[in-house]
């Protein structure tokens, strides 16, 4: 069956020990391209030995580099993966299905999360629906510095088999950048001019625990599920006392 010719594109810095596993997952596609902001590791050779076109081009924010990385491809239809990211059977199959006779202009597809040695099949961990294989010309990313999103006006059609996230990090390490992203968050609504209130430190988290732990099933994850999920709401929590802060220093 003929498909669509289509473009991997992924975004990328000192990724060398996770994107070799997230290449092998996409060989199928018709083009490989990897924007990468200035590795000091070994990630532009690994590129190129799947044939990947490499482009060195500075940091210009998560949404932001996405799209620049979009509009290099040579093909419409893009795949944007995360170097930490792995295309499974089951999706490729569904891709190729979906690029034979085209539906729809953007297809997102299930994201399972590998969290503390186990990838999360309830809770906030899955099933994580991500927007990312689509039509460039009815879709593009949003120019969020972090949490950034695919935007389009057209339908959306859903994918089977799973987009596997592994980012192989200790949990320091996901800390860590979980306060990045909170700071990140709380400067982007800062800056859109919303207010942050005390209601908010105490609900948010709270109501987000109920919804994930209990009504999505995050119990059946165990300890992980349970640490995943309270870590989401401590980031709820931060987001809004960081953002109380910078009201304070106005």
């Amino acid at each position: 069956m003929q498909t669509q010719p289509f473009s991997v594109v992924l975004i990328t810095l000192n990724a060398a020990h996770q994107l070799e596993a997230c290449l092998q997952s996409v060989v199928f596609a018709d083009e490989i391209v990897v924007v990468d902001s200035g590795s000091s590791d070994d990630t532009p050779a690994i590129a190129l030995k799947y044939g990947a076109r490499v482009v060195s081009h500075p940091w210009l924010g998560f949404g932001p580099q996405k799209q620049f990385a979009v509009e290099q491809a040579r093909n419409d239809w893009v795949l944007c993966l995360d170097a930490d990211e792995r295309v499974s059977e089951g999706l490729r199959s569904s891709i190729i299905a979906a690029l034979g006779q085209p539906e729809f202009q953007a297809y997102r597809m299930p994201r399972s999360n590998r969290f503390m040695g186990r990838y999360l099949r309830h809770g906030e961990g899955y099933p994580d629906w991500s927007l990312r294989l689509f039509d460039r010309r009815h879709a593009r990313w949003s120019d969020d510095a972090v949490h950034e999103k695919v935007l389009t006006g057209s339908r959306i059609g859903a994918l089977r088999g799973d987009l596997l996230h592994d980012s192989a990090e200790d949990l320091g390490a996901y800390l860590e950048k979980q306060n990045r992203y909170t700071t990140l968050q709380a400067a982007t609504l800062h800056q859109a001019g919303h207010r942050a209130h005390l209601a908010q430190l105490i609900f948010s988290p709270a109501v987000r625990f109920v919804r994930f732990y209990f009504f999505r099933l995050g119990m059946l994850d165990g300890i992980a599920g349970l640490v995943h999920i309270a870590i989401g709401c401590s980031n709820s929590f931060m987001k809004y006392a960081k953002l109380l802060a910078l009201q304070k220093g106005e």
